[in-house]
């Protein structure tokens, strides 16, 4: 791949099986993390190679692969395509989240200032690159990343500490490790299910919710995704 290659890296395991059977990769590379492959999509008026990477589920899975993915094809920009939770009430199943915040919230610190902590894995994505109009509807603010699911009961503590409406594993990690590497990060990730105090929708028996709306969320964005790049590069207009 170029230097100016893009990486998609794709997270959950329910994703990619999502993402195989859209593209239908022939000969799917290994990588210490997950499979890869390469494809060229047609982005505005060019064709142009895109590398589509397994990364695999949580903060330390997110984290690593992030960094040999950087490391390994040295792209210009990272794209994180997936799914989250959303808060109950505050928001609707099957919105398309574009981060421009995320924030590791499971630290736990009872010697130092635990405020502090949190703060040193928060990350604010710079997107004034990111061309307007968007390709569709997005909401854009902050992710919340935890190596758990949402809790039923945390979820009021989340929304009035953080302002926060989402939750996913795997974000926080990326675009932590891309802000590190100075690496252009866009993350979207769509809901698939809602958490309340009461439960979560995907939760007790009904993870197949999960696995539904997964494919709903991966698809859809797979449709936009050569649009996304587009605005990336700051290609807009009705060519497109």
């Amino acid at each position: 791949m170029p230097e100016s290659s893009i990486v998609v890296i794709i997270s959950a395991n329910a994703e990619w099986s999502v993402i195989r059977q859209l593209y239908s990769p022939s000969e799917p590379q290994p990588s210490p993390y997950g499979e890869w492959f390469a494809i060229d999509l047609d982005v505005g008026r060019q064709s142009m190679p895109v590398l589509f990477f397994h990364g695999g589920w949580g903060k330390i899975s997110a984290a690593a692969s992030a960094q040999y993915a950087i490391d390994r094809w040295q792209p210009t920009l990272l794209i994180n395509l997936g799914t989250c939770g959303g808060f109950a009430g505050t928001i609707e199943r099957g919105t398309i989240i574009l981060a421009e915040r995320t924030m590791v919230y499971d630290i736990i610190e009872q010697m130092f200032d635990a405020e502090e902590a949190i703060d040193f894995y928060t990350t604010v994505l710079d997107l004034s690159w990111l061309g307007e109009p968007y390709p569709h509807a997005v909401y854009r603010g902050l992710l919340l990343s935890a190596d758990r699911d949402i809790i039923s009961a945390e979820v009021p503590t989340l929304r009035d500490r953080y302002q926060a409406v989402v939750a996913d594993w795997e974000s926080g990690a990326i675009a932590w490790v891309g802000g590190r590497n100075a690496t252009r990060c866009l993350i979207l990730r769509g809901i698939t299910d809602l958490v309340g105090q009461e439960g979560g929708e995907a939760y007790q028996g009904n993870a197949q919710v999960f696995v539904d709306n997964t494919r709903v969320v991966m698809e859809f964005l797979t449709e936009h995704l050569s649009s996304w790049i587009a605005v990336s590069l700051g290609q807009t207009g009705p060519s497109q």
